[in-house]
């Protein structure tokens, strides 16, 4: 996963708590899914002049809610419930980061958000991937193994998209500001049955 060149791995014993509430973990990722699909519109509402980003960015907000469809799908096979949305900490830390960070212009705004979006994916990824790799249920493993591959895409989207349309910004520099941000956090995560928890 060094792709994603992320500075601090998930413990695989953060799969063991997963297991002890496989319908937390579904509710809290199936809302994920829900979050991101309305993230890729907000960016897409506010940067609609950019039409290669709204064609990439409406097929990937397509695919979150076709994630969020499989994820509840799961949950009904099971005879569990889809619960309340949940709160997520680590992507409010992420986007009170993004706020501050933000010098006002318009293009400063769309790189944060796609930055912090990339952020999110590149986390799910490896957090699914650990998953995949851990769990001990083999219709999970084999779901969030194809999720992974997913996730790995859409980040990929997000800093193309950054660097394409981040005139005057030092894209890679500002990147690395959020891997150092997202490792200086990260540690306060991993140790509930939540996608980022």
């Amino acid at each position: 996963m060094s792709i994603l060149r992320l500075k601090l791995p998930t413990d695989p014993r953060w799969v063991n708590i997963v297991e002890k509430n496989i319908e937390e973990i579904l509710t809290d990722h199936a809302w994920c899914e829900q979050k991101a699909a309305t993230n890729a519109i907000t960016i897409i509402t506010h940067n609609s002049e950019h039409q290669d980003l709204v064609q990439d960015l409406l097929a990937l907000a397509k695919e979150e809610i076709d994630h969020f469809e499989q994820v509840h799908n799961i949950i009904i096979k099971r005879g569990l419930k889809l619960g309340r949305e949940r709160k997520d900490d680590y992507v409010n830390e992420l986007y009170l980061y993004m706020k501050r960070s933000s010098n006002g212009s318009r293009v400063s705004g769309l790189v944060e958000r796609l930055l912090f979006s990339a952020m999110i994916e590149a986390r799910s990824c490896e957090r699914f991937k650990v998953l995949s790799e851990n769990i001990e249920d083999p219709e999970l493993a084999t779901f969030y193994r194809d999720l992974m591959e997913s996730e790995a895409g859409h980040y990929t989207t997000f800093i193309g998209y950054a660097r394409k349309y981040g005139e005057g910004i030092d894209v890679e520099q500002r990147w690395r500001e959020w891997l150092d941000f997202e490792a200086s956090i990260i540690t306060n995560y991993g140790k509930s049955e939540t996608v980022h928890g």
